[in-house]
């Protein structure tokens, strides 16, 4: 019973906010095609192909069949970066999640529509929970799915428009490991994305079922001011005693967990060892290494901590659904 009414939370979810959290994201799909696609076709269209090019290392020119190593070079390069085309989806969907867990609890009691949710036989931990799922997993499925197909078209335009200019590269590209495994990989790194996420969605929806008004002012202002206070303590006990107050650090990594965390790979900026080993080389990304690292960091006590209080968070958000009933 609790599978099917989360299955329907979840639809409900997706109904409401079916503008943002997918034709936002198509119409943004169908702009990067074709913005992206047709300056592809400009740049290799044959008259303004150079009639000499090095790949690897590699002189071959222009016109001419390329070396059958050279093409699957070209490939495995190709399919192990295709996906950076959708870069922009991606910064989407963390405007998206963070707009969207803003007014999922705040919106209902406004319009009053809680009255009627909160007739059906549904508690307030499923409800809250189906939001935080359509925050940290529908939301990122959506965009998955989406910046996987925009770049397979852009990918498929840029091997169409090599092969009208003698590079045929397109049985190395389909035959390319990468092309079917980098989809894959994101979706493998969804659970990362979770717990890195749960302390801003936390917060959102916390702040969501608390304020009455303006909860972005709420969200974004609080923590803010927060850190100005610390930042002035800090100053003014220095200058009294001379001795420095040692927690800005640390207030900068909360208010940016609080505010942040929604961002995909926001979880590298905490292991900033990590980021030069993830550089493109001359045969593209390695996409298992990305993947690995991100595990990694799940293994930092900031990974959990951060967790354990979105996860409180959530609970607090229940609790205020369940007693801060405007109607």
């Amino acid at each position: 019973m609790n599978t099917v009414t989360m299955k329907w939370l979840l639809r409900r979810e997706f109904w409401e906010y079916k503008g943002a959290m997918f034709w936002g994201p198509v119409a943004v799909a169908a702009l990067l095609v074709a913005l992206f696609g047709g300056t592809i076709v400009y740049a290799l269209s044959g008259q303004h192909l150079p009639t000499h090019l090095t790949i690897n290392g590699q002189s071959m020119d222009h016109g001419i069949t390329v070396a059958l190593d050279t093409k699957v070079r070209l490939a495995k390069m190709a399919t192990s970066v295709y996906l950076v085309a959708a870069l922009p989806l991606f910064g989407l969907l963390s405007a998206v999640v963070f707009s969207y867990c803003l007014g999922a609890l705040h919106d209902e009691r406004r319009d009053r529509s809680i009255l009627f949710w909160k007739s059906l036989p549904v508690s307030d931990e499923m409800t809250v929970l189906s939001k935080a799922l359509t925050a940290m997993l529908v939301a990122p499925i959506i965009t998955i799915v989406l910046a996987t197909l925009t770049s397979l078209i852009l990918l498929l335009v840029g091997c169409l428009a090599l092969s009208l200019n003698g590079m045929n590269v397109m049985g190395a590209v389909l035959t390319s490991p990468d092309l079917y495994l980098s989809p894959l990989r994101l979706v493998a790194l969804l659970p990362v994305y979770m717990v890195w996420a749960l302390p801003t969605v936390g917060w959102l929806l916390l702040v969501s079922g608390w304020a009455r008004t303006k909860p972005s002012m709420w969200a974004v202002g609080g923590p803010l001011i927060g850190l100005m206070i610390v930042k002035w303590m800090s100053v003014a006990l220095q200058s009294l005693s001379g001795t420095p107050l040692n927690l800005m650090h640390h207030a900068q990594d909360l208010v940016a967990r609080l505010l942040t965390g929604v961002v995909p790979g926001i979880w590298f900026s905490y292991d900033k060892m990590v980021l030069p080993n993830l550089r493109p080389t001359e045969n593209g990304i390695d996409m298992n290494s990305l993947v690995t690292h991100s595990y990694a960091t799940l293994a930092t006590a900031d990974a959990w901590i951060g967790f354990a209080l979105g996860a409180a968070m959530l609970y607090g958000a229940v609790r205020l659904r369940r007693h801060r009933d405007e109607g």
